[in-house]
């Protein structure tokens, strides 16, 4: 602290300042206070007041401004001096220059609004008709600190609402997207029923879009894989509920509107297929077809070996069938994990061969936009090689009774050739069953031609 005289009076009277601060933060008010000083005597004293108020402009400052020019019955204030917490905004800046005050000895900086230097500084214009002397940090720590602690309080208490009023709260391990960075998108008007209650889900909120009749014969499981989430389905789900079939769409945990664990190491293969078993046992699911993207279709398989009963089939996309990735597949999965500035929605749309729009590249990023929420992607190499077998009997099974198809990808990281090859190395049963192989067929972008193979899939399943 500055030892001069002039240090020690400016201290003595920031001191007062902050007992007006602290007594806007008792009132609920972001605590900034200020005096106005003259001859060494306060003549004005203001503590913030917009809400109780009403009155966006009943800052400390202004507020003190307006008790000195009653007391000296003069609206200028030429010999006084202004002391407040926090550095003054633009409105108060300007309220100073027009008190023609002659000088300004502030606390802490507000690097967002403040005029006196950090944002801009209206009192460094030579050709505004007044100058205004400025002092800057005088008991900044503590004025800091006041504000600090304010903030960090109400952050509590609204942590501590939300959990009365959100029969989901968010846990402390997770993070939450904004419901507004998923408003809007283009061909996705479902909005998600939201489950917390699974006992694998320890209490994370996961959104499952649940479309159709719950008695409807037939049930499409549509999972999706890393990076993506169900927003890949929404060219189907109109023309499955047309057919007066019912559409389950989870968001795995980490992935799109669900909650995000922070940690990598909440992801594991096993974690992820015991949370899709208890929601199909939760809902009761039955005559499904899994309908399974990516990795999205290994998990669940494994959720059908559990209880094959629940399941008449499976048509699974872009899916890899062995233990080991193919290199330029598990190239493209480390650098969605280790690169955090990674655009998933130019890598998807890429993979898709297509350049896309603005509108769904945002779509594909929305999940990751936030710091923080890339855990998902971060551990998903590790999720790849702790994924369990496929069920060799029950899809030579499905094969046999025309229940099964497999659809390669779009061929730019794993060569169709090598990719049936895998797949009659895990299941050589499928080399008796030419109808179960869509080759030459990329995942459908477009909306006409993806609802034509969902038709396409009606018919084939429902046989």
């Amino acid at each position: 602290m500055d030892a001069t005289p002039d240090g020690a009076r400016h201290a003595h009277f920031m001191q007062q300042a902050l007992q007006e601060a602290r007594a806007a933060a008792q009132q609920g008010e972001v605590p900034v206070g200020a005096v106005v000083v003259l001859d060494g005597a306060v003549i004005g004293r203001g503590r913030n007041g917009p809400v109780a108020r009403h009155d966006p402009t009943a800052h400390a400052e202004v507020l003190a401004l307006r008790e000195a020019a009653q007391h000296l019955g003069n609206y200028r204030l030429e010999d006084c001096t202004l002391y407040v917490t926090l550095e003054p905004c633009a409105m108060c800046s300007g309220a100073v220059l027009h008190a023609r005050v002659r000088r300004v000895v502030y606390g802490a900086a507000e690097p967002r609004t403040g005029a006196a230097g950090s944002v801009l500084d209206l009192f460094g214009y030579p050709q505004i008709n007044h100058q205004t002397e400025v002092v800057r940090g005088v008991l900044e720590a503590e004025c800091a600190a006041l504000m600090a602690d304010f903030f960090r309080r109400r952050r509590l208490e609204n942590k501590a609402r939300e959990r009365l009023l959100e029969p989901h709260p968010l846990k402390d391990t997770a993070l939450r997207s904004s419901a507004q960075a998923f408003a809007e998108l283009p061909g996705w008007p479902w909005q998600p029923q939201w489950r917390s209650d699974l006992p694998a889900l320890a209490g994370l909120r996961m959104a499952v879009v649940d479309q159709g009749p719950q008695d409807a014969a037939m049930t499409w499981l549509c999972l999706h894989g890393s990076p993506a989430w169900g927003y890949a389905f929404r060219h189907e789900i109109a023309a499955w509920t047309a057919a007066g079939h019912r559409v389950v769409v989870p968001d795995l945990p980490g992935f799109g509107r669900s909650d995000r664990p922070k940690k990598d190491k909440a992801h594991s293969a096993a974690w992820h297929v015991e949370v899709l078993a208890e929601l199909v046992q939760a809902l009761d699911l039955h005559g499904l077809v899994l309908v399974g993207h990516g990795d999205g279709a290994r998990l669940g398989l494994a959720v059908a070996a559990r209880m094959p009963q629940r399941f008449r089939g499976a048509w699974l996309v872009d899916a890899w069938p062995l233990a080991g990735q193919p290199e330029k597949r598990r190239q493209w999965y480390e650098q969605a994990a280790r690169k955090p500035g990674w655009s998933v929605g130019e890598a998807l749309l890429a993979w898709e061969g297509r350049a896309g729009n603005a509108a769904e590249r945002q779509a594909w990023d929305a999940p990751f936009a936030e710091p923080g929420h890339r855990a998902a992607l971060r551990a998903w190499p590790r999720v790849q090689a702790e994924l369990p077998a496929v069920p060799a009997p029950l899809l030579a099974q499905w094969a046999g009774r025309q229940r099964l198809w497999l659809q390669s990808g779009a061929g730019r990281l794993v060569a169709q050739s090598q990719w049936q090859d895998a797949w009659l190395q895990a299941v050589p049963e499928l080399a008796r069953h030419a109808g179960v192989w869509l080759l030459n067929r990329s995942v459908a972008a477009v909306p006409a031609a993806a609802q034509d193979m969902a038709r396409r899939a009606v018919e084939y399943f429902a046989a």
